[in-house]
């Protein structure tokens, strides 16, 4: 057997290289471990840097977000539902710039201040708090069921200490959680007005309303009325219903479910009754014209058949009704309901629990003011009295147009009734 032995050279060589690559390998195996080694070191040595830089803005938006009030109470999303007399209001929505014009927003947001609820630089940016109003309502309109969804602090016995700061007529009545992506007006499925006007506006024309205490609304008007709603229900295009809507525009078709006239009772001597509107969402003015032409048709100053006429693409001369009997009753958030609800983990969005306590300021705030103020000032009554320059005829001409556009100009500019 022959072995092989390495020239002297080549061992020389081989032991050189050995012994060059085990430095290299000692050392990348030291810097291997170091970099292991380092964030556990970091980790340690941070909180000894006491001369550590931070970023000015960071360290303002801490110490900006980190407040006493933060601290102690958690900002969380919710709705509040409330109730008030709009009586005295421009509207809901608030009007930043026109501080002679006072809605009930302004009220709300001064108490949700001086309460602790939200920072004062709130008020400024509601849009800081996702503030949004499910409905907002006309000058003079009220509500029963109103409700906005907001991010604030949940301070303790939080209902009570807001009323501390509203007027009577302005009143929460509770407070939900809920999900962090709500929005009181888009996850609101439908909306349910009523309407509380004395039942002489359903006298014949010819009627001496001077006599308003001794008129009774016989049972055969109240079936014809209630024939003339029923007709609003379905899908319609109500661009006659509101101002500046093009008769092409998509949003000027809204869906009505229902729409009735109930029984008449007598307050103060004389006759009121109640209509009751439920629909998808209404645009400004849309539910006072819809009783204002139906009350034109029972006087005898326009025909039935106006009513499809103001749904096709003609301009119609479509009556204004009072704001004063028009009362939010409540907002509906069904498919809300039925997919976070029943989760265990939120609340269900209905009322029941407050019912007592809305029934009970309708009763103390609200009708008391409409009866009151319709008997004293006669609201309905001047307004039976414009009815007859209108023109139910044919389309509206110039003139009406520049009337009607002058009423719009005296009422606050909202989205809906």
């Amino acid at each position: 057997m022959f072995k092989t032995r390495l020239p002297l050279s080549a061992l020389v060589t081989w032991r050189r290289v050995a012994a060059t690559n085990g430095g290299v390998f000692k050392f990348l195996s030291n810097m291997s471990e170091a970099s292991q080694n380092e964030p556990a070191a970091n980790l340690l040595k941070r909180p000894k840097e006491d001369n550590e830089v931070v970023p000015t803005t960071k360290r303002a938006k801490s110490e900006g977000d980190n407040t006493d009030e933060e601290r102690r109470y958690p900002k969380k999303k919710v709705i509040l539902l409330m109730a008030y007399c709009g009586k005295g209001y421009y509207g809901m929505q608030r009007n930043p710039g026109n501080a002679q014009f006072r809605t009930i927003e302004d009220d709300l947001v001064a108490a949700l201040i001086k309460s602790g609820c939200i920072p004062e630089n709130h008020g400024d940016e509601m849009k800081k708090m996702s503030f949004q109003r499910c409905a907002r309502t006309d000058k003079g309109v009220s509500a029963a069921g109103q409700v906005v969804s907001l991010k604030l602090w949940m301070i303790e016995d939080i209902v009570e200490k807001i009323n501390e700061h509203l007027p009577p007529q302005i009143r929460i009545l509770g407070v939900k959680r809920v999900t962090q992506g709500f929005n009181s007006k888009n996850n609101c499925d439908a909306r349910t007005y009523s309407y509380l006007l004395p039942t002489v506006a359903f006298s014949h024309k010819d009627y001496d309303t001077s006599d308003t205490a001794s008129f009774r609304l016989d049972p055969e008007t109240l079936q014809k009325v209630n024939h003339l709603f029923a007709r609003y229900k379905g899908t319609h295009n109500f661009h006659n219903f509101t101002s500046q809507k093009a008769p092409k525009d998509p949003s000027a078709r809204r869906y009505i479910t229902e729409m009735s006239c109930g029984e008449p009772f007598v307050l103060n001597k004389n006759e009121f009754a109640v209509i009751t509107v439920r629909g998808q969402s209404f645009m400004m003015h849309q539910i006072r014209k819809m009783i204002g032409l139906v009350i034109a048709v029972i006087k005898g100053y326009a025909q039935e058949k106006v009513m499809d006429r103001s749904w096709e693409q003609d301009k119609v001369d479509v009556p204004k009704a009072p704001g004063l009997g028009l009362v939010l009753e409540r907002v509906h958030f069904d498919r809300y309901n039925k997919r976070f609800g029943g989760d265990g983990l939120h609340e269900c969005l209905e009322w029941d629990g407050e019912e007592e306590a809305i029934k009970a300021f309708k009763e103390a705030h609200i009708y008391p003011t409409i009866v009151e103020t319709e008997c004293q000032e006669g609201s309905m009554r001047s307004w039976m009295a414009t009815l007859p320059i209108h023109d139910f005829h044919g389309t509206a001409t110039g003139m009406q147009n520049n009337k009607e556009q002058k009423e719009e100009d005296a009422d606050i500019a909202n989205d809906s009734d």
